[in-house]
């Protein structure tokens, strides 16, 4: 998939405020908020930026700047002091076929530098290739992870510092066979990562050292699946909740020390990262899977136990694109058909569903009380 990055400018103001240039609007003053990791810095797809369009005009927000020369690839972007990083494969014109991570300026898209990773990943059919997972930005340091397992630390300035890999250094695998898509997690001094398999499912690194910390095994786990590790706070008991090839699971932050697990059958492949809701999890499967709601207590001595609210309901599957919790209510694409659903977080009753005017699996983001959703044919 070769991509082109275009940043809009959707700020109402511009149009608002008649004393303001539209042509001297610069990319980075459109927000001051960060987006430092895939889904944002609390990983749940809403934006905190207010005043944006209500509506947009019939050809489309202001074009501020666009870019090429990413390459392949799936990822996402993530942004900070006026940086955007990403990573992509197969780049034009390269003396080579590798992953690299690339920096751009946010103002106006201009490459600032690339960092070669390492091969990129080219098994199964040419839309299954290239990069997966996004970026995280931690102060001067970025963390990635490719398709293959090589996790690296790299400063804004384009060095690599360290790497770890997660099948030759944890005996970590896939529970299917498309890669690791996850992006990493990044909590105090520690970086974390799913390595899937239970000899190290979830592993915890000092983020700057790349020292191990502590590692959590699940029994029999099939291995890692897509998602990415969200943060619950339970009764002063933290909590790291993820999903493997296996189902859900949490993890007590302060040592490792497996909580719960949410057990599915065997399923193709689970993608969407679990969504928090002070002690709720929800969580979500494709290929006619479907989505859960669980309750986490503390029982006063730094232990966590699990109840189900509701257990897997086919309504709520989704594959690609991930889900969004806005004001009690999941907004998701229904298991890759394309036809976007608004479901009640409490009960899992669809409140609405209907086809937008893309095609084929949807990505959703929220802001502003809006939703934006992007197709795979490119609407």
């Amino acid at each position: 998939m070769r991509r082109l990055f275009a940043c809009f400018l959707i700020a109402a103001t511009c149009l608002l405020n008649p004393a303001l240039n539209p042509e001297a609007v610069n990319a980075a003053d459109v927000s001051s908020q960060a987006w430092p990791t895939f889904r944002g810095a609390d990983r749940t797809a809403v934006a905190p930026d207010t005043g944006l369009l209500k509506s947009w005009p019939d050809d489309g927000p202001q074009l501020l700047w666009k870019t090429e020369g990413l390459g392949r690839g799936y990822s996402s972007v993530s942004m900070s002091a006026g940086r955007i990083y990403t990573m992509g494969d197969n780049l034009p014109g390269g003396e080579d076929q590798d992953e690299y991570l690339i920096c751009l300026n946010q103002a106006d898209g201009q490459q600032v530098w690339k960092t070669k990773l390492g091969p990129a990943w080219n098994s199964g059919k040419d839309d299954w290739q290239s990069s997966r997972s996004t970026p995280t930005i931690d102060g001067d340091r970025i963390y990635v992870l490719t398709a293959h397992g090589k996790l690296a630390c790299v400063s804004t300035d384009g060095k690599e510092l360290w790497s770890k890999h997660l099948k030759e250094d944890f005996g970590g695998d896939k529970a299917d066979g498309w890669g690791y898509s996850e992006s990493v997690l990044i909590d105090g001094d520690r970086v974390l990562f799913t390595t899937g398999k239970e000899t190290n499912t979830m592993v915890a690194l000092n983020k700057n050292t790349g020292d191990l910390i502590w590692s959590a095994s699940r029994s029999d786990d099939r291995g890692a699946g897509h998602a990415s590790v969200v943060i619950s706070d339970i009764g002063g008991t933290r909590v790291y909740v993820q999903t493997t090839g296996s189902g859900a699971m949490g993890v007590r932050a302060e040592d490792g020390k497996l909580m719960w697990t949410y057990d599915i059958e065997k399923t193709t492949a689970v993608i969407p990262t679990p969504i928090i809701q002070n002690d709720l999890v929800f969580f979500a499967a494709g290929y006619k899977r479907g989505g859960a709601l669980l309750k986490q207590s503390a029982d006063g001595s730094d232990n966590v136990t699990l109840t189900e609210v509701y257990p897997l309901n086919i309504k709520l599957a989704n594959k690609h694109g991930g889900i969004v919790l806005v004001d009690g209510h999941l907004y998701g694409d229904s298991d890759d058909k394309g036809t976007p659903f608004c479901a009640d977080l409490l009960t899992g009753d669809i409140k609405w569903q209907g086809r937008g005017s893309g095609r084929n699996s949807a990505s959703v983001a929220a802001a502003d009380g809006h939703l934006y959703i992007r197709y795979s044919d490119g609407t």
